[in-house]
């Protein structure tokens, strides 16, 4: 006899029944039981249990009630008990089961899971969409049927109602879910099937049908749109498109003039409290213009001692960043690790570094009020336009303030990127004599003339060449630490066996030989490292302005990669380098990526865009017009 022709149909009560170890199905056994069970509250028990008699327990003998074990239907069980135990179901409630006299338990279980057909995603979408348009059942009420939330109903609902065309490409395996999911934005039939049509195989990521359905909109997300939130947009008449398949329930603003008109006015607003401290001007600017302001002058304020609590405050917060840094060093492994860095960052700084500006350089200085790449209000202070640093009476070192610190970077991730800078410098400074000669001649007038020193001068004119490995420690494979190694490997070649016989050796070199090698030595000397917790002095504004005389171009030397910026800053940082270097809209196409996978998608958009970050790039001369030019 068959193992089909020996079951009986039979009711067992619910608590005479037991899972039987014969059961096959062991991984995700537990999985969807909470489902399983409002199922089955809302329309029965559709499949019966198989089962069969526990050995001296079929009979009741000895006052012993039967037992069943049950070897086809662990998770229906399992939803039956947990009903149970929360009260909607009887404990002794008849099941309706299989029971088998004879033939082979884990055969017969295997039997039943492994020829079970599970229905296409697909199918579940159209069904859940015809209960709600053929039926009127709400999302409230078909989540109650399932098991699930009424936010995943919604969804279930907006991809049944997709084009049956891109319906059937899901069902074929053309389109993946993810796919499917971005044209749930509109519920225009036509539309969805063009923009499959027209966009091309290789772009048909989620991102892009998103942009293809959406012209002229916004994203949520959208800096602007970040500033102003979407309840003060929908307050002003605005209307967003929601993406229920977003994480952070997101969607598209339909009105980006009035999205662009209430930035304007609330970057005026803020002017306008600005304006209240006592600037002589406020400019408000919807995207900070670098190459507006990099011809700008600015005045320096005063650093504000900390009070005796807030040093004992700053002592501790400076020892766990330290203690955070050392441990990683500059390359933190998690989000919450990186958050907690840049948090101490932020109070660190908000402590030692809080400034004041003389009342009367402000009454002739300006702000700049500007959106910021995550969606916050910039400002930025201090500003001389160009007649009134002409009329400030103050020079030149005194009106150029050094370049800043960005907040958003670690200091080890700013000395490292100084480091390379410095590197670059070197190598440039090493292939022009003639300017070699007027550095050096600078460093050694400085002292003699003005007492200044190394305050003014970033060569350490006694010789010194300050290791670069120890911050950079893969800067001697860097272009410039190559060129520099080779150099020095030349020189090095050609010099007598000891120091006696060097002067002799450097008398019989000829002029041109002499310049050459004055240059590599002083070029040695340069340094432009920003160190942690190190006092700038006017001597990063000196090398910013070897900087400009030779024409530096970091992108030559240096290029953004995982390892030596993008894996190290925040995703915020990563993204405002690929809107810089590459486009907005390529940025805010990379926005829903977590970090490391953010990171490897910026270096390749950015690989040879020339981006650098603010810290490389070139700067105005700090040090004034040339000789015989107008003041």
């Amino acid at each position: 006899m068959t193992a089909e022709l020996s079951q009986a149909l039979q009711t067992i009560p619910l608590s005479h029944l037991m899972r039987s170890d014969a059961n096959v199905r062991k991984t995700g056994a537990e999985e969807g039981i909470d489902e399983l069970a409002a199922s089955i509250i809302a329309h029965g028990l559709l499949q019966n249990l198989t089962v069969r008699p526990v050995a001296g327990r079929t009979k009741g003998r000895g006052g012993k009630s039967p037992r069943f074990e049950v070897i086809a239907g662990g998770r229906r069980l399992a939803a039956l008990q947990r009903l149970a135990a929360h009260g909607d179901l009887a404990s002794d409630a008849p099941i309706p089961c299989h029971v088998i006299a004879e033939g082979i338990a884990t055969e017969i279980s295997l039997a039943e899971n492994a020829l079970q057909c599970p229905m296409h995603p697909a199918d579940q979408y159209e069904a859940f969409a015809a209960l709600a348009k053929d039926h009127g059942l709400s999302a409230e009420d078909i989540a109650a049927r399932f098991g699930v939330t009424p936010a995943v109903v919604r969804q279930r609902l907006k991809l049944g109602a997709i084009s049956p065309v891109l319906m059937a490409a899901y069902r074929d395996g053309d389109m993946n879910l993810e796919q499917l999911s971005a044209f749930a934005i509109t519920d225009d039939h036509a539309a969805q099937e063009a923009v499959w049509e027209r966009l091309a195989a290789w772009d048909r990521g989620r991102d892009a049908i998103l942009h293809a359905l959406s012209p002229g909109q916004v994203r949520a997300d959208d800096r602007r749109a970040t500033l102003i939130g979407a309840e003060a947009y929908e307050a002003a008449g605005g209307i967003v498109t929601r993406d229920l398949f977003d994480r952070k329930g997101g969607g598209f603003l339909n009105d980006s003039g009035l999205l662009d008109r209430l930035v304007q006015e609330k970057l005026q607003s803020v002017a306008n409290e600005v304006a209240g401290e006592g600037w002589g001007w406020v400019t408000v600017m919807p995207d900070y213009d670098y190459n507006a302001t990099a011809t700008l002058r600015r005045i320096t304020p005063k650093p504000v001692e900390p009070t005796k609590d807030e040093q004992a405050r700053l002592d501790v917060l400076q020892a766990e960043y330290d203690a955070i840094a050392d441990a990683y060093s500059g390359e933190l492994v998690t989000e919450e690790e990186a958050e907690r860095f840049e948090a101490l960052e932020r109070e660190i700084n908000a402590i030692s570094g809080r400034e004041v500006y003389a009342p009367e350089d402000m009454a002739r200085a300006g702000a700049i009020v500007a959106l910021g790449f995550r969606g916050e209000v910039r400002i930025e202070r201090g500003f001389l336009r160009k007649a009134e640093a002409e009329g400030s009476g103050l020079v030149a070192s005194e009106t150029q303030a050094t370049p800043p610190r960005p907040a958003s970077l670690s200091e080890k991730l700013v000395a490292d990127l100084t480091a390379h800078r410095t590197a670059a410098l070197r190598n440039e400074l090493a292939q022009q004599p003639e300017l070699a000669r007027l550095a050096v001649l600078h460093a050694l007038a400085a002292p003699l003339f003005y007492g200044a020193g190394s305050e003014v001068t970033c060569l350490a004119i006694n010789a010194r060449s300050a290791s670069l490995e120890t911050l950079a420690p893969n800067i001697v494979e860097s272009a410039a630490g190559r060129q520099i190694a080779a150099r020095h490997a030349g020189w090095q070649a050609r010099m007598p066996e000891n120091a006696d016989s060097l002067w002799t050796m450097l008398k019989g070199l000829g002029a041109g030989e002499a310049d050459d090698l004055m240059a590599h030595c002083a070029a040695l000397t340069l340094d432009a490292v920003q160190r942690p917790h190190a006092r700038e002095t006017r001597s990063v504004a000196h090398a910013n302005a070897i900087a400009n005389a030779v024409n530096l171009d970091m992108a030559a030397y240096w290029q953004p990669t995982v390892a030596s910026y993008l894996g190290r800053v925040g995703k915020a940082q990563i993204l405002e380098a690929v809107a810089e270097g590459v486009s907005q809209s390529t940025a805010e196409a990379l926005a829903h990526l977590k970090k490391t996978v953010m990171a490897e998608a910026a270096e390749l958009r950015l690989s040879g865009k020339g981006w650098l970050p603010e810290l490389l790039r070139i700067r105005p001369e700090p040090f004034g017009p040339e000789r015989g030019e107008a003041a």
